[in-house]
């Protein structure tokens, strides 16, 4: 584009102006300050990706309105939301990074301003991660309209991208050491003069210089109270604007006030100075606000990590024989369809299938299983894992956004999307809480100025200063956040809010066979044939039949398909077979019941009939191997005193085989998708029930689940009605998620039975003066930072 065209809209740059903005280490010219307002917004919010991928200009807007709501108006652009929106629909999603989020009362208050917005169909805001996820109804409302009201409460959102995430973490690590800096070394110095007037070390100097250490000390503590306490005022004025309780108005109260009578018994010669105990209650604050903003960003780390994973660059290969080429592109333009070369000991960019070679594959980040994966021609490969043998020629299946590793940051977020019920009434009793301080500090002082009137403003602050809500409001979600980073990185991802509580109470398991308690790599042993058709042209049938088909059953026959067969009307009936019209005739392939045999035949694998105009024409023995997991599991449950049933679709007695293997209480076969609904709905009136499968006709029985567990390697039906997924083939993964479900239930009662029984301790003697001001802005400080301490070692 030429110079003299706007590099934002391509309109003609007017003459002597010199609006610019620098894109990618250039200066790029803008035609008018609206387009350079534009430009900017998108560098700032880290999209400049926008201008590498767009086909044609943006469009021209005519109508400029004010400047923030202008910038704010930008995300609404199509271009621009391909980068961070998912969509489906009727509804959009994102997830927003929210800058001033300090305790649970800030999340009421954003939820409670967007849940009135016409068109919002959810939101949930994560005070450990300060971010929130919101869903809406795109024809009704407008992202710009939801950033604007999150703006008018006092925070500022923008799209979560991970560098944004960085650079935020880095700039309030920068501010929060800045503030501190100050803090600690005016506090070293006013202690210095405290120290001295308390230890009666000037009783023999004239009064004008003792007067004279107040007044020093006043002067240091005042950048204190106005530069480094700055961010708990703004707090605070948030939450007393908008008609809501938070912890930092009992902090600004006990500052400000602390600081006015300090002031006074200064310029008026008369009463007690506490200029130590500002600073030192400020130096404090600050440094137990730090501590937990590093917590945060270790338990947020993990889906940090595995974007990290994906290189930038991808080498793709266009042309064919001598005119093939190879070319390093940006990897988030390459497009479904496109081939690229992967070399041994790079990492695959994007998620694709092998066109040729083969190789081991390192898959340790998705499903924390170390040991490499061969995979050969046709094998699916996902973004992020390494190939380390040999190279590979893919072809791209899913775009970016779409991979199994965006799924997987994605499914993260979800987690948390809906908070647990104990999580919700710990929110509620925290907002009570600070509302009780402020009653229990009043009667404090009423109370104080009949007992000792000079004692009475001290006493007070000590109770504002050591009752603080804020470990009560991590006491929940920081533990919840750490667990399931924890889960992810072991292949084990959470979909619903519910599962870490639920698992707790599981006392019955019930299992799928094909596909979940065997590998469902199925194998045709032998073909029998009842008909005038030869068995190869009996195969063609079933393998034609079997292409509508995702259940494990359908590879068997596609490999020693060699003659395609035209079908018509295909219907796939899950958990009994399919049927077809051939040659004006019915055709079916599935279980005995289905296909209406009544002779069935006696056998340890699986059969299954073909039958042509209602006769059989054809069996087929095929066989399975059962996982390796699959005792381990079982062996849990007898361990965890867990019942397990078999329950499966299969009506040979294979079922029986393989409960008797792994020494299954209860085997329930032949049943239909409905059928297993009842059976588990059944159960459930007496039982709490976890259900594993992988199949489409396990997906009605996984969503009715207490809780439902689903493999990777299982139908996207069955994944989407799961609560859980398991990365990888390891059912044992489920004793983990168990295990780490009692950790989590337990390190949250801890977190719960501290910071009630601090405040149960705490207050009473602050109230009877027990507590002087700086042990009380210790003991605030240290019971926030036990709390997100206690929670972190989940991440173990």
């Amino acid at each position: 584009m030429s110079s003299d065209n706007c590099f934002h809209c391509g309109e003609i740059n007017p003459k002597g102006d010199t609006f610019s903005v620098q894109i990618k280490g250039e200066d790029r010219r803008m035609c008018c300050p609206g387009r350079q307002a534009v430009a900017q917004t998108i560098v700032d919010s880290g999209l400049t990706s926008y201008y590498e991928h767009r086909s044609e200009n943006a469009e021209k807007v005519t109508e400029l309105i004010p400047e923030q709501l202008s910038q704010l108006a930008h995300y609404d652009l199509p271009q621009i939301q391909e980068d961070f929106i998912k969509q489906d629909a009727e509804l959009s999603e994102i997830t927003l990074t929210v800058e001033g989020i300090t305790c649970a009362a800030c999340a009421w208050l954003i939820e409670k301003q967007l849940r009135q917005l016409p068109g919002l169909h959810f939101i949930n805001v994560n005070t450990t991660l300060h971010r929130v996820v919101i869903r809406w109804h795109k024809d009704k409302l407008k992202l710009s309209h939801i950033l604007t009201e999150i703006q008018k409460v006092g925070y500022k959102a923008y799209p979560f991208q991970i560098n944004q995430q960085e650079a935020l973490y880095t700039q309030q690590a920068k501010a929060y050491l800045r503030r501190l800096g100050l803090a600690g070394i005016a506090t070293m110095q006013v202690m210095m003069f405290a120290i001295a007037l308390y230890s009666d070390f000037f009783s023999g100097m004239e009064e004008e210089f003792i007067q004279y250490f107040r007044w020093v000390s006043f002067i240091l503590a005042t950048p204190v109270l106005l530069y480094s306490a700055q961010p708990f005022y703004i707090n605070a004025w948030r939450n007393i604007r908008n008609k809501t309780l938070g912890m930092d108005i009992p902090v600004s109260i006990a500052l400000l006030g602390a600081y006015v009578a300090s002031a006074y018994a200064t310029i008026m010669t008369t009463g007690e100075v506490y200029f130590e105990a500002i600073s030192m209650f400020t130096f404090l604050l600050l440094l137990g606000r730090l501590l937990e903003l590093r917590a945060r960003r270790k338990a947020s780390e993990t889906s940090s990590n595995l974007l990290r994973l994906l290189p930038s660059m991808a080498t793709l290969i266009e042309g064919h024989g001598e005119d093939e080429t190879e070319s390093l592109v940006p990897a988030k333009t390459l497009t479904v369809g496109q081939i690229i070369l992967v070399k041994a000991g790079e990492t695959i960019p994007i998620d694709g299938i092998i066109l040729s070679g083969s190789s081991n594959i390192e898959e340790s980040m998705l499903t924390g299983e170390h040991l490499p994966v061969h995979k050969n021609k046709q094998g699916h490969v996902f973004a992020g894992t390494v190939n380390i043998t040999s190279p590979l020629t893919i072809r791209i299946e899913k775009l970016a956004q779409h991979s199994l590793i965006s799924d997987i940051i994605h499914l993260q977020n979800n987690a948390q999307q809906n908070k647990p019920r104990i999580e919700v009434i710990t929110d509620l009793v925290s907002r009570y809480f600070v509302g009780a301080l402020l009653i229990i500090a009043l009667c404090t002082y009423i109370g104080w100025s009949f007992i000792d009137p000079e004692q009475a403003f001290w006493i007070t602050l000590s109770v504002l200063v050591a009752t603080c809500p804020c470990a009560l409001s991590l006491a929940t979600p920081t533990a919840l956040t750490c667990a399931t980073a924890n889960l992810n990185k072991q292949g084990i991802l959470i979909k619903q809010h519910h599962v870490l509580e639920t698992v707790n109470k599981i006392n019955h398991m019930v299992f799928d066979k094909t596909g979940t308690l065997t590998q469902g790599d199925f194998v045709l042993l032998k073909s029998t044939v009842y008909s005038r058709f030869s068995e190869q042209h009996c195969i063609d049938l079933a393998s034609q039949l079997e292409r509508v088909s995702e259940h494990p059953i359908a590879l068997a026959f596609n490999k020693h398909q060699k003659q395609q067969q035209r079908l018509e009307e295909v219907v796939n009936i899950p958990g009994q077979g399919l049927q077809a019209n051939y040659q004006g005739k019915v055709l079916k392939l599935g279980h005995a019941q289905f296909c209406n045999i009544t002779d069935i035949i006696d056998s340890k694998e699986l059969i299954i009939y073909l039958t042509y105009d209602n006769k059989l024409i054809a069996t087929f023995e095929l066989g399975d191997t059962l996982r390796e997991s699959a005792q381990q599991i079982s062996q849990f449950c007898r361990q965890k005193q867990i019942q397990t049933t078999l329950l499966t679709g299969d009506i040979s007695a294979k079922s029986e085989d393989v409960a008797n293997l792994l020494n299954l209480d209860n085997v329930v076969k032949g049943v239909t998708p409905e059928g297993k609904l009842t059976h588990l709905q059944k159960l459930q009136q007496s039982q709490q029930v976890l259900m594993v499968g992988d199949g489409i006709n396990d997906a009605p029985v996984l969503a009715g689940a207490h809780v439902s567990v689903a493999l990777a390697s299982g139908t996207d039906i069955a994944k989407n009605s799961a609560d859980v997924i398991l990365l990888g083939e390891d059912l044992s993964k489920i004793n983990t998620l168990y295990q780490t479900a009692q950790k989590t239930t337990s390190i949250i009662k801890q977190n719960l039975a501290w910071a009630i029984g601090y405040n149960i301790i705490i207050v009473p003697l602050a109230i009877t003066g027990y507590v002087p001001p700086y042990i009380a802005v210790i003991g605030m400080s240290f019971s926030s930072l036990i709390v997100v301490s206690n929670s972190l070692r989940l991440l173990k």
